[in-house]
């Protein structure tokens, strides 16, 4: 597969100051570079690439793009090509417009999400090195998030006027990345809207998810944690910090993911996610929630969701 994982993801921030906060003592994340722009840049300890967060000055909060790693400079002129073929646009940026980042490929998802694909950047090692490493860096802190896991965007869905922006999205990771589905929500009769979707184009159950609501935006950015326990332990350390929890620490049905949603402080939805639920291939049979269960599936403990889970996002 050309490409490998989630690279990084751009989000708007009204109060950056605020923000670096946030995403330093209660994620647990370092800054490792800052523009002339006032974008911050930013990496978890066991991350080697220089960052996977940028933040974006900006009078409101919400997504930027998000950016996955492909294997070599020569498959983003593949996937280039594959994907004009599919019959979108592709804007070729040139390395270094990103700070030490290399070339990338710019288009929209049928979503209207910005997407980027690339191959090199520029590459610092994780908080315990390669040789002899011990198995976490004295200086932890916060959540302690070990990478950025993935994100979930949200896509327009109006099926009763032919919109799915959802199923979309789906076949164009599908047949254009070359990403697999794991998993779906469905819903109508016989189950014929496919409401969410999980992807993955490595083992994880999902690299990237999509679900339907009233317009396209960004539900929220998730990082990683080693267990429940580690999923407690960032529920009190966002207590201590005064963070606006949305989710309290439970477990989804759908990747049997172990969860916590917050909020930043300009109100982009964050998550602590640990536990890999199971072992992802392509020949795994699809896992399928169907409409009488999807609040199970979200939130397994319970089977309740909010309406504002699915309605408040930027």
């Amino acid at each position: 597969m050309d490409v490998m994982r989630i690279g990084h993801i751009s989000i708007k921030v009204m109060d950056i100051d605020a923000a670096v906060k946030h995403y330093t003592k209660v994620i647990g994340m370092d800054v490792t570079h800052t523009d002339a722009s006032g974008n911050v840049y930013l990496k978890c300890w066991d991350e080697w690439d220089k960052y996977s967060v940028i933040l974006t000055p900006s009078d409101r909060a919400g997504f930027n793009h998000v950016a996955y790693k492909v294997v070599s400079d020569s498959a983003l002129d593949t996937l280039a090509q594959k994907i004009r073929d599919f019959g979108t646009a592709v804007e070729i940026i040139p390395a270094g417009t990103l700070p030490d980042c290399g070339r990338m490929i710019r288009f929209n998802l049928p979503s209207g999400h910005d997407m980027r694909l690339y191959a090199e950047k520029e590459c610092v090692g994780t908080g315990v090195g390669s040789i002899n490493p011990d198995p976490w860096p004295d200086d932890i802190h916060g959540a302690g998030a070990h990478w950025l896991d993935h994100c979930l965007l949200m896509c327009e869905f109006n099926p009763g006027a032919g919109i799915n922006k959802v199923a979309e999205n789906t076949r164009f990771f599908i047949d254009v990345l070359n990403f697999f589905q794991t998993e779906q929500i469905t819903v109508g009769p016989d189950g014929a809207f496919q409401l969410a979707s999980f992807l993955s184009c490595s083992s994880k159950p999902h690299d990237i998810a999509f679900v339907g609501g009233e317009r396209a935006g960004m539900h929220h950015l998730s990082f990683f944690l080693d267990s429940w326990h580690c999923i407690l332990k960032a529920g009190d350390v966002m207590a201590k910090n005064k963070v606006r929890i949305d989710v309290a620490p439970t477990r989804h049905g759908v990747t049997r993911g172990e969860t916590i949603y917050f909020f930043d402080p300009s109100g982009n939805r964050n998550e602590t996610f640990a536990g890999l639920g199971y072992q992802a291939h392509r020949d795994r049979p699809i896992t399928t929630w169907t409409e009488e269960e999807a609040a199970r599936g979200i939130f397994y403990h319970t089977g309740v969701l909010a309406e504002s889970f699915t309605t408040v996002y930027t």
